[in-house]
């Protein structure tokens, strides 16, 4: 099974006789991408497990959604599909136009590492047919790229993360009549977020971030993920590979020193992990980078 066929969207497209798929490709860090063709069509996307990120490449002056008649797509017009959305569009002419896909837990992680905000709290607002020019332009740069290769992937990769980033930044709001129950503290959060970044490079166990909150290593687990929206491992490790991002992209430190100062076993185990999360070996993803 690929994360295309749980993505919830990109099936209601793939089931349209009039949809046509371009390419599409796991970016790794819990995102994908695809672009599409369509052309008078109707769709449906029903409580998707996922976020959409989309963008109108060319068309969409025919398209609109059910009930906002009124307001049309044109190229360069954004679309922000929050997880458990309700839509229904209506495609009449020929539209193209790309998705970026992110998993709830990518989203989660974003709130944390760029808000210091518990996920519960915030949610992705939905937007149609937005202006963003910063965004369409990151869009239309992922599109000038070749998405099979291994370098290219690494910069579409890349650019899909900072579309993400100012999701994050920029569209997300507090949910409203929230009444958070269990989870960890804010100031207990607060501290392992400081602990782990200080302590990426040293083994960490879930007995040692337990023991900072004085909870059993099973309560600690359960409660982590409620604050996080991720289990204790997967944080720990996405900022692990973040780390060794940043080290590939800004220092000449060899890959050894890379993975050891970001708490991989050896070198061989860092490269395991960067390819099984971002589909490229360290080095493709450093030579990327490089002019």
């Amino acid at each position: 099974m690929t994360a295309f066929d749980t993505l919830q969207v990109f099936q209601s497209m793939s089931r349209s006789p009039n949809a046509r798929l371009e390419h599409c490709a796991e970016l790794g860090d819990g995102m994908a991408a695809a672009l599409w063709t369509n052309h008078h069509d109707a769709r449906d996307y029903e409580a998707p497990t996922h976020h959409t990120l989309s963008c109108y490449i060319s068309g969409g002056t025919g398209t609109f959604r059910r009930e906002q008649p009124s307001a049309r797509g044109a190229p360069g017009k954004l679309c922000v599909l929050p997880a458990e959305h309700q839509s229904a569009w209506v495609i009449n002419g020929e539209i193209r136009l790309a998705h970026v896909y992110v998993s709830q837990a990518q989203f989660a992680l974003g709130c944390i590492s760029l808000l210091d905000k518990e996920p519960r709290t915030l949610q992705l607002r939905e937007y149609t047919f937005l202006d963003d020019a910063q965004q369409t332009m990151r869009f239309h740069q992922l599109l000038q790229m070749n998405w099979t290769e291994p370098g290219e992937r690494m910069l579409t990769s890349s650019l899909a993360n900072e579309l993400l980033d100012h999701a994050v930044l920029s569209q997300v709001g507090l949910r409203e009549g929230l009444q958070l129950k269990g989870g960890l503290a804010a100031y207990q959060r607060r501290q392992l977020v400081d602990t782990i970044e200080q302590q990426l490079a040293e083994p960490l166990s879930i007995g040692q971030l337990a023991a900072q909150c004085a909870l059993s290593p099973y309560h600690f687990a359960r409660m982590f993920r409620e604050s996080f929206g991720v289990a204790p491992h997967q944080y720990v490790l996405a900022r692990r590979l973040s780390r060794a991002r940043s080290l590939l992209r800004h220092s000449s430190l060899a890959l050894g020193e890379i993975a050891l100062s970001c708490g991989f076993a050896s070198a061989s185990h860092f490269t395991n992990r960067f390819k099984h999360t971002l589909g490229g070996t360290p080095g493709e993803y450093r030579a990327a980078f490089r002019p």
